[in-house]
């Protein structure tokens, strides 16, 4: 039985086209060079593996706990939101997503409005972000 994608809330007039994967990704690429950078500052990224995912988690739970999007996210115009209602997620449950991301499985097993596994655990979805007026 195929599943047609639905339409959150926050979703644009017309139907909902999730954005693309290679902006996703260049998101997270973006977001995971700053984490490498600020996780210089208390430990060795090339010896531990630690710092710069605990970064990356307290990285999400701040900005898209708060804001919507991480710094990747707003360079790549993107912005993680609420699947019910198109609102912020808050903080725990951007913590929730960035633990389940730091995991990488969970994000590579996905739904038609490519919402993996950590977006559903957060109730979130990624839609590209509306332009500012």
């Amino acid at each position: 039985m195929a599943t047609e994608p639905v339409s959150p809330p926050s979703a644009p007039a017309g139907r909902f086209e999730p954005p693309s994967l290679a902006k996703r990704f260049g998101a997270l690429v973006i977001d995971w060079v700053l984490c490498l950078l600020v996780s210089n500052f208390f430990g060795d990224p090339l010896r531990d593996g630690w710092p710069p995912v605990a970064v990356l988690i307290a990285e999400y739970g701040f900005f898209i706990g708060l804001f919507a999007q991480t710094p990747g996210m707003a360079i790549t115009k993107l912005r993680c939101v609420s699947f019910s209602d198109g609102g912020r997620i808050g903080v725990v449950r951007a913590l929730v997503r960035g633990v389940l991301l730091s995991l990488v499985v969970p994000a590579l097993i996905m739904d038609p409005n490519r919402r993996g596994l950590h977006d559903k655990a957060a109730g979130s979805v990624v839609v590209d972000a509306q332009p500012r007026s």
